[in-house]
């Protein structure tokens, strides 16, 4: 325990406490595995209103000696990379390695765009289902033209597909099925 007033601002970095090591290690970690710069995390740490400057996290991650991580800070770091204080804190030898968090960080941005699509798409949907009830007469082409411009653009691989939303495939109904042709072929 420190026994007076500064004695933490002199601490080496084998002095210091090992949570504050850990922390280093962790942002460093978490922003390697995210492929962003010091710049880019400088700039999402400003977006998430706890600004830190480029040159502050390098000498957070490799200074000799390293710099402390303040309060307001860490609760930056957690936030910007959507992580608990206790997860930052923790060894970053206890979370995945930088190339599994890299690409479990891509599968979740890939998710939440896919996820956005979706609701867009449900939108449009909602659209043509409008058009086919003033205009019953064109339901059926609707349906099929979509249905088939689904498959052209899936090189026919859209009656296979399990991404297809049930929604959707209920409202298509038959022009969703394949032909029987290809049910015989799959047999």
């Amino acid at each position: 325990m420190a026994s007076g007033k500064g004695d933490d601002s002199a601490r080496t970095v084998s002095d210091r406490p090992p949570v504050e090591n850990n922390i280093a290690d962790r942002v460093k970690l978490e922003r390697e595995a995210r492929g962003w710069s010091t710049v880019t995390l400088a700039e999402k740490m400003a977006e998430a209103g706890h600004p830190i400057g480029q040159s502050a996290i390098w000498r957070i991650e490799s200074g000799k000696p390293r710099r402390r991580v303040n309060t307001d800070e860490a609760l930056g770091f957690c936030k910007v990379f959507d992580m608990t204080l206790d997860e930052l804190a923790s060894p970053p030898g206890q979370m995945a390695n930088p190339i599994i968090r890299r690409l479990v960080g891509e599968y979740v941005e890939l998710w939440k765009e896919w996820r956005s699509l979706g609701k867009s798409m449900d939108a449009i949907q909602d659209q043509l289902r409008e058009y086919t009830k003033v205009n019953p007469d064109q339901d059926t082409m609707v349906r099929n033209l979509l249905a088939h411009e689904l498959d052209a653009a899936s090189n026919g691989d859209f009656h296979r597909h399990k991404g297809a939303s049930s929604r959707l495939i209920r409202w298509l109904g038959d022009a969703f099925n394949p032909p029987a042709a290809n049910a015989d072929v799959d047999e």
